[in-house]
Formats: structure tokens, sequence, C-alpha cells
């Protein structure tokens, strides 16, 4: 199952690319432990975790075709 993964603001600095293709992730956590295990600086990185422009706090199944998104912390104004 292929899942896109995109990176937005200083995590590019971490991944030098705005986004991924990954296969074989069912679960967030998943996704998680891949990204972490190819850009090893994403474990002390703080951000936040969007599935389908939704903000999730947890594990979730995902399935084809969705897309992951890794956001640095941000402030509004």
């Amino acid at each position: 199952m292929d899942v896109q993964v995109i990176f937005f603001g200083s995590i590019i600095d971490i991944t030098l690319v705005d986004s991924v293709l990954l296969n074989n992730c069912t679960d967030l956590d998943s996704i998680v432990n891949d990204l972490i295990e190819r850009y090893p600086s994403l474990a002390n990185k703080k951000y936040f975790i969007a599935v389908n422009q939704k903000m999730v706090h947890e594990n979730i199944k995902l399935k084809m075709g969705d897309t992951v998104a890794l956001m640095p912390p941000f402030s509004g104004g």
C-alpha cells in the first residue's frame, strides 16, 4: 500500500525533499518509524501530523491513497 508523505517548513531541512512515497505502511506509527529510520534527526524534532488534511494525535490505520503531512510547530497571529 502506497502512502504519500509531505513535509513542510523546517522538516524539509532534515529530509532535503518535500515529499516521499512509502509503501507497506499500514498505520501512522509505521510511517513515523520508517521516517525516523530514514531521517534520524526527526526523532528529536517536534512536529504535528495530519492525515488527509486533518490533524491527528494518535496512531490510526491508513488506506491506499492517504496523504500524511509532517508540519513543524506554528503560531498564528
